[in-house]
Formats: structure tokens, C-alpha cells, sequence
């Protein structure tokens, strides 16, 4: 098996193992026996130790995650400067002057220098100020999804390359923030310099490759990404372009499509292949001038504005679509433009007819470029489109001003309550997407949760709803029919208390034994659930102010009648141990325990699992490579144990 097949190999097997860990740690559902996943890291440990390569993505390294107090300062071992720009093919074929050149996509992202060191990732630092002095996100760079941790190459050397996400990731994420990018390098350059490496990590960032600063004696460009390549990095893709002249630089670029790229770019990159020849042209102040950037000009189109589209999205914020008459642009029908915030709107000081002009901002996302007539009649509609409330106007923290909807029973906010209560962790009824939900919400069949229950009298609806079929009905419905039956641990998770999820579902389902109407009658008698473990004032607060929403009680209260409990029971054989009624929590891999077997083991024992360290936590089971939570533990004073230690107090 030669590197590559390696390699490829590794990626497979990284893939598998995070699809088990989502499917263990979040849903709750484990796909495969813990036999079957040890195999899966075994093997990856002898790939690794056969190609010396360990990538970022890798489970078999710990990612750091405590949270910076700020971002250090560092310069530069050599200046990260830019480069020329045109927008004129012409320009390339003059520049290239018959000589050797390599064409490149230009990223558009986050400028990155990563340092290596005995094979190992020592630093990673932003262009920052002026490209001399840029700011340290090791920590975040860290939990890209594929910087190689490790690479085969002990030689000291400097990478450098964009911090980008890709536009289906751009897409997922912008739809679960209250204040949505306008562009994926505005979220990646935000994501990359979070302080909180876990908050980064939940932006799917990922580096491409596209120069190595660092001199190694190679003779061309095309020798050096060879080598980035052989070392684990995801190079840009390149073609190498031996004897330029007008017709093969024309078709070079023209092969080279933005729309068809996974990830977004501004233009494209033309270097010369030979090194040498490319340091000899020095540098000015502002760029190098081994290469040069072709940026896309932007073809306008004129057409008539129409009027705008309001969505509300889950947040409340209330996104603006532009309308006009459609157009064609590089080869698509296009008749609408998403007008980023309230300022770009009032700025264009639209009215109905006024001739636009429009186009693709590099080549892709639709825009409003200018408003030739600028009449200013056009008014924003006052009301939300889902609910009808009237709309007030907010300035998010990057101070731009957005429309909101603050009512908080509005449809477009109950989407995600219900896709909240629908998900595999809490109520589980597959094919009830946010999508989908939206769609039968629009069409009147669900007003409440327990509507869910009752979707079979609009079958011939959904079975002819776009989507849908006799098969999909079939499969939505037997879900449903599944999730009638349920613990109390699920249900409460599913309800949407705020603060109050899976883990706190769990303790509740024990405290009142899966009895629901025991749960109403401790509420309405005044329990005082900040007597339980883990449960603060601000818990008990949200438990009793979502209980007394009478909107909130009209959404749930139906759902009683369609709902059977199952009752779990714990066998807790063994309570005279050291470990009865008191909180434990365990970290990193222990030898004896599988990662749900030690929960058993303390819930057989009395004792309360847990899942994060705080001052109520009595033990924390330290296994290898152990991470912030025993930092946390030393911190607060937490008796520590080894996992010899906790066997031998059971002994």
C-alpha cells in the first residue's frame, strides 16, 4: 500500500470513527460495538505510525480546550505580502512572457502561516498588521478539519494558505446564527480568531495549501506543492502552464469555473514555476512580484426592480430579498438578490420600476450593483410575513441594522421548536426536517406538538406534497406511530425548556421515577429543584417560567393524549461503596471501561454520572490524555482519581 492509498486510507477511517463519535456522544445511539470502533482506531494508530502523518481530524490526538485569554502578537519570519491584481487576460499572457507558469485559484478565506517543526504543528499566525506582525490562532487552527498535527518532514519549514469553509458548510452554519455572514470568509476569518477553540470547531473550517515560504531548495512552484502534498496538506488546485501564450492562458482560465469550486474564491493566481527566476523581480511594498491575481470583472445587467421578499428566519431576524425582472447571467436565469441588512436597502433607495443594475459577485452570488433612477418610493413591508406583528428595527453587534420580530409565538420561531422536539435525541421522529416542518406549519396541518399525532387526516396532502411520495408518507408515519411510546427523559428534552436538555431530562426521569403527572404536581406544589445535582436557580426559574407560558402550555398540553411513559429502572445492586449518591465524572480513555461502560459501573454502584466538572462533583476518573476537565477539577479542588485508584477503593 503505497502513501497516497495510505493516506486516503486514514481519511476514510477518520470519517468512520467521527460519524460513531456523533452518533455515541450526541444522538445518543451507538452504530457500531465498541470492539468495532477500537478496530477502526487501531488500525488508523498503524497507518499513522506507518506514514508519519497524523491529521487534525484524528482521534487519536487531543485537541486542546481551554479558552484563550487573548491572541498573542507575532511576527513574521518574512513579510506576507500580496499581489498585483488585474482584471485583464491580456495582462497574464504579458506577464507570463513565454516563460513557465503556475495558475491557482485565488482563495477567498483567512491568510494563514502555519510552522512546522521535528514533524510536528508548533504555530499558526494571521497575516495581521501590515503582514509584518500577525496574531497567534494555533488553538483554533487546531480544530480545523484537515491541518496535518503531524507531518513526515522534520525539517523545520513555513506553510502558507487560506482558512476557508466550504459553501455547503457556509449554508448549514449562517442558518443557525442569530446574526447570519453575508460571505463565507467574513464566518471563517470571525471563526478562526475565536478565543474558544470548541466554538471555532463548530465552524467546519478547513486550510488549503498554496506556498511554501519557507526555502527548501526546491527549483520550481511545482515542485514545492508537491512536496506540501506529500506531507498531508490539501493543496490548491493548480495546473501548470509549461509555454504560455493567448490561447492556452484563455483556456486555462476559461476551464477554471468558480461555480463548479467547492469553496469560494475571488480570482485567480498566476506564478512563475521557476523559483529563482521569480526572487530575482524582488517585491515593492505591497506585493511580490513572482505573481500576479486576475480578479473577474463583474458584467452588470440592467433589469426593472420589482419589489422585495421578507423572510423571517428562527432567530426573529428578518431576512431582504431583492425582486426584478429576471435576467440572464453566465448562462442562469437569475431574478432575485439578497439584500444583506437595512442599511443596503436604504441606501439604494429603491422604488418599484426603477431600472438596476445587477450582476454575480465572483461569478456566483447575485447582487444589486447600483439603482440607476433611484426614486426612493418603495416602503418595507411593517409587519412580519409569518405572523403579523408589527417589526422594529435592531443594530447587531457589528453595528448594522436589521429588521426583528419580536414576537415570540411567530410560526417562523416555532419551526425549530418543533424541529427541536423531532430530533434523534429527543423524540426521534424521522423525515420531520426544519424543511419540511416549515412546509406543513405553512399549510395549517401543525399548530401544536400534538398535531404531530394526528398528520394521518392530511395523508393525500403530504403524499402529493412536493418531496413526498405514498413511501416517504409511509416511513414518516411509522416513525411517528414509534415515538408514541417514550421516557420521560426524552419527552422533557424534547419541550424545549431553556437549559433544561438530555442530560437534566435524564435526572428528572429518576427523580420522579418516568411519571409525568408526578413531574406537574411537584411544579404546581412548589418543588424546589435546585435541591437536585447540577440544577441552578437559573434551571429552576426556566422550569417554572415555561410552565406558567400559556402560549407554551397550548403547543404541549395536546401532546398528553398521544403519549404512553416507559418507565426506566436502574439496577443499582451494589450501594455500599464509597461512590453511592455521590457525582463522578470520568475523562480521557480508560484501560477496563469502555466510554459507556464506566457509566454503567456508577450507576450500578448509586452513583451519579456525570458529564461536566463543577463544585458538586465529588470524583473525577482520570484516564489518558485527559483534558480540560481536569484542569477544572484541580482548579476547584475535585478529589482526583486514577482508574487504579477508583478499583481499589471499591476493593
Amino acid at each position: 500500500m503505497d502513501f497516497e492509498t495510505k493516506t486516503s486510507r486514514m481519511r476514510a477511517l477518520i470519517t468512520k470513527i467521527r460519524t460513531a463519535d456523533t452518533a455515541y456522544y450526541r444522538d445518543d445511539t451507538p452504530i457500531m460495538t465498541d470492539r468495532e470502533y477500537d478496530q477502526l482506531v487501531d488500525e488508523l494508530k498503524e497507518r499513522e505510525s506507518e506514514t508519519g502523518l497524523i491529521l487534525s481530524g484524528s482521534p487519536t490526538q487531543t485537541v486542546p480546550g481551554e479558552i484563550m485569554a487573548g491572541l498573542t502578537p507575532v511576527r513574521h519570519t518574512r513579510p506576507m505580502l500580496s499581489a498585483d491584481k488585474t482584471k485583464s487576460m491580456d495582462d497574464l499572457v504579458r506577464f507570463a512572457d513565454g516563460r513557465g507558469v503556475v495558475l491557482s485559484w485565488k482563495m477567498d478565506g483567512l491568510t494563514l502561516v502555519l510552522r512546522y517543526e521535528g514533524g510536528k504543528l508548533q504555530q499558526a499566525i494571521t497575516r495581521g498588521r501590515e503582514g509584518i506582525i500577525g496574531e497567534d490562532v494555533t488553538h483554533t487552527v487546531r480544530t480545523f478539519l484537515n491541518v496535518p498535527l503531524a507531518v513526515p518532514s522534520i525539517e523545520p519549514f513555513e506553510v502558507r494558505g487560506e482558512g476557508v469553509i466550504s459553501w455547503e458548510n457556509f449554508e448549514k452554519i449562517n442558518a443557525d446564527l442569530e446574526e447570519p455572514y453575508t460571505h463565507p470568509r467574513n464566518l471563517a476569518a470571525g471563526s478562526v480568531r475565536k478565543l474558544d477553540p470548541a466554538e471555532s470547531k463548530k465552524r467546519l473550517l478547513e486550510f488549503v495549501a498554496f506556498d511554501l515560504v519557507t526555502d527548501l531548495q526546491f527549483a520550481t512552484k511545482m515542485e514545492q506543492l508537491a512536496f506540501l502534498d506529500q506531507n498531508g496538506f490539501d493543496v490548491v488546485p493548480h495546473r501548470l502552464l509549461p509555454n504560455p501564450d493567448t490561447r492556452s492562458v484563455n483556456l486555462a482560465i476559461t476551464a477554471m469555473n468558480p461555480a463548479r469550486y467547492a469553496y469560494p474564491v475571488d480570482g485567480l493566481i498566476l506564478e512563475y514555476n521557476d523559483i529563482a527566476y521569480g526572487k530575482s523581480l524582488g517585491a515593492t511594498g505591497h506585493h511580490e512580484n513572482r505573481l500576479i491575481a486576475l480578479k473577474w470583472k463583474d458584467e452588470l445587467f440592467e433589469t426593472k426592480f420589482l419589489g422585495v421578499e421578507l423572510a423571517t428566519t428562527r432567530t426573529g431576524m428578518v431576512s431582504i430579498t431583492g425582486l426584478f425582472e429576471p435576467v440572464e447571467m453566465d448562462g442562469a436565469t437569475v431574478s432575485r438578490a439578497y439584500l444583506h441588512n437595512l442599511d443596503i436597502f436604504e441606501g439604494f433607495q429603491l422604488g418599484v420600476g426603477d431600472t438596476i443594475q445587477v450582476y454575480k459577485a465572483n461569478m456566483i452570488i447575485p447582487q444589486i450593483a447600483e439603482n440607476l433612477t433611484k426614486s426612493g418610493t418603495f416602503r418595507l413591508p411593517a409587519t412580519c410575513p409569518c405572523c403579523g406583528e408589527p417589526l422594529s428595527v435592531e443594530t447587531t453587534s457589528g453595528g448594522t441594522r436589521q429588521l426583528h420580530c419580536h414576537n415570540p409565538h411567530c410560526a417562523a420561531k416555532l419551526v425549530q421548536k418543533f424541529a427541536h422536539f423531532c430530533e434523534k435525541t429527543r423524540m426521534d421522529i424521522e423525515g420531520l426536517s426544519a424543511t419540511t416542518l416549515e412546509k406543513f406549519i405553512g399549510h395549517g396541518w401543525i399548530r401544536n406538538f400534538g398535531d404531530l399525532y394526528t398528520l394521518e387526516r392530511y395523508k393525500e396532502e403530504i403524499i402529493h406534497t412536493e418531496g413526498f411520495g405514498a413511501k416517504s408518507y409511509g416511513r414518516l408515519q411509522a416513525s411517528i406511530d414509534k415515538s408514541r411510546c417514550c421516557t420521560l427523559a426524552k419527552f422533557i428534552a424534547g419541550l424545549g425548556i431553556p437549559m433544561v436538555g438530555r442530560h437534566a431530562g435524564r435526572d428528572l426521569n429518576k427523580v420522579f421515577g418516568g411519571d409525568w403527572d408526578a413531574f406537574e404536581q411537584a411544579i404546581k406544589k412548589g418543588f424546589d429543584f435546585t435541591s437536585l445535582p447540577d440544577f441552578g436557580e437559573t434551571m429552576h426559574n426556566n422550569i417554572y417560567k415555561w410552565y406558567a407560558d400559556k402560549e407554551e402550555e397550548k403547543l404541549w398540553r395536546p401532546l398528553l393524549h398521544h403519549i404512553t411513559f416507559i418507565k426506566e429502572t436502574y439496577d443499582m445492586t451494589n450501594t455500599n461503596n464509597p461512590f453511592a449518591g455521590k457525582t463522578v465524572v470520568a475523562t480521557g480513555k480508560l484501560v477496563n471501561y469502555t466510554r459507556d461502560g464506566i457509566q454503567m459501573k456508577l450507576l450500578e454502584l448509586g452513583a451519579k454520572p456525570g458529564s461536566s466538572v463543577s463544585k458538586k462533583t465529588d470524583y473525577l476518573i482520570v484516564g489518558e490524555k485527559a483534558g480540560s476537565k481536569l484542569t477544572k477539577a484541580q482548579q476547584l479542588g475535585v478529589t482526583t482519581l486514577t482508574e487504579e485508584e477508583f478499583e481499589a477503593m471499591l476493593a
